[in-house]
């Protein structure tokens, strides 16, 4: 039994890293605690409880990890500082060495936080009462990858307008290069009903637009309880996107990512004709290369990606097609890269994701012996960024001087209201037609030139469509 009398008043920091499936996770534990009166720690304010939740899905971001940790330990010195996510997981020893740290859960320990938080809580405060060399601290809990089964539901917005809901956990892919599979488990989902439940609420509390997350969304339908094989009765992918696109009130979804092997013709056929899937997609490549792809025991080749890409843009020709690359990795001579490169620049897809390939202890990667030098990865995203940045900048000025509906948000102070069409363009109003009232709201807007950055169209008001 949780007493939340014990929360009450108290204020909280977060802080996150990593995707946007860790921001709606951080973003629900945020709302549960508000639930139990906890409060946001305002700027400089001094915050009772800490949570970071971490990523590992490169060194780099390991590194990021404790710099936060240590930061927020720094700035919160009597805080209660928690500790989750993929690298909590990976690394919870070193983590719960911190100085600092509280505790420390792990992929399946996450989905009761509150629980672990309440008991350790009471427990730090018996021991400040009663000190005794018997009362370990800090602590963490963690599962071994294999009984990880838990699934933390999370459909929140936090801070933002868009809300973002978890609609698949883990990964049973185990590509070469990836720690992924070890930080979250294998893959499984909820049911088709509670997501609809979810988005139910969303729409109730005035959201409009809806973005789907997961680690491997494409995999959906494995159940989070018992066996993970596959049956005859599996919910798929599509079933919950057509469950979805039934919601009243959610004028938009987009999905955040679908592997090349996992995105269905027939789903693509099914989004254009959809009544709120937005024409917008993310599908990682990782390399252009076939060589490189079998190295990272990806399931597919160039070819049937190609294929994907000229099926969508038959379907739905203005989409926006969001493409993520992994460069430098082990085995990627420099003929493969140029492979990818000639085969990036011949996709009609829109933006490029760069990211340099990272060395993780434990992979099947590290047994690959051609090692591409840091100064050569350096110049391969750089190439592959000025790549995109053509790519993206063509597709803006496709629709400059058109008219289209675009979902506004609130600007930070000082910078220009903004928000995204359809097919997923940035879009900034000017200051004499921005104002609080167009939060949240769709309106028709005409398309101008790009801003100073060239990371967004400039736009006219219409006229409010909701």
């Amino acid at each position: 039994m949780i007493d939340s009398s014990v929360f009450q008043g108290k204020k909280a920091a977060y802080f996150t890293l990593g995707c946007k499936l860790n921001f709606s996770e951080t973003s629900t534990f945020g709302r549960m605690l508000q639930e139990m009166g906890v409060v946001a720690a305002g700027k400089g304010e001094q915050a009772d409880i800490c949570l970071v939740n971490t990523c590992s899905v490169t060194d780099v971001a390991d590194h990021k990890c404790r710099q936060a940790i240590h930061r927020m330990v720094r700035q919160h010195p009597n805080a209660f500082v928690v500790v989750t996510g993929c690298y909590a997981q990976l690394e919870p020893e070193r983590v719960s060495s911190i100085e600092g740290v509280d505790l420390v859960l792990g992929s399946n320990e996450k989905a009761n936080l509150i629980q672990f938080l309440s008991e350790a809580w009471t427990a730090r405060e018996e021991q400040r009462s009663h000190p005794s060399p018997l009362i370990p601290h800090p602590t963490f809990r963690t599962t071994p990858t294999k009984d990880i089964r838990s699934f933390a539901p999370s459909c929140s917005r936090g801070n933002r307008t868009r809300y973002f809901l978890k609609v698949q956990d883990g990964c049973s892919y185990f590509c070469t290069y990836c720690t992924i599979p070890y930080a979250r488990g294998f893959s499984r989902s909820p049911s088709i009903a509670s997501l609809v439940a979810q988005a139910e609420q969303a729409a109730r509390e005035g959201g409009k637009e809806i973005v789907l997350t997961g680690v491997n969304i494409g995999d959906f339908g494995h159940p989070t309880s018992g066996s993970l094989q596959e049956t005859n009765n599996r919910e798929r992918f599509i079933d919950l996107v057509k469950a979805l696109d039934q919601v009243e009130g959610i004028s938009r979804y987009r999905i955040s990512s679908l592997e090349p092997d996992l995105l269905d013709d027939d789903l693509i056929s099914y989004c254009a004709t959809s009544r709120a899937f937005m024409p917008h997609f993310h599908i990682p490549l990782q390399s252009g290369s076939n060589t490189v792809l079998k190295l990272m025991h990806r399931r597919y080749d160039k070819e049937l990606f190609a294929h994907k890409i000229q099926l969508i843009k038959q379907h739905m020709p203005d989409a926006f097609i969001g493409v993520d690359v992994m460069v430098g990795t082990r085995g990627e001579t420099p003929e493969c890269f140029e492979e990818c490169y000639e085969f990036l620049d011949s996709l009609d897809v829109t933006q490029l994701h760069v990211f340099p390939y990272s060395e993780r202890p434990g992979t099947a990667a590290l047994k690959i012996p051609y090692v591409v030098s840091p100064e050569d990865k350096k110049l391969r995203s750089k190439r592959l960024l000025e790549l995109s940045d053509r790519k993206t900048e063509a597709f803006y000025a496709r629709f400059i001087n058109k008219v289209e509906e675009v979902l506004l948000e609130k600007a930070p102070l000082g910078k220009a209201m903004h928000g995204f069409t359809r097919n997923y363009i940035r879009v900034e109003l000017p200051p004499k037609d921005s104002n609080e009232t167009l939060d949240n709201q769709i309106v028709s807007v005409r398309l101008g030139d790009f801003n100073s950055k060239r990371d967004a169209l400039k736009a006219s008001l219409l006229n409010l469509n909701s």
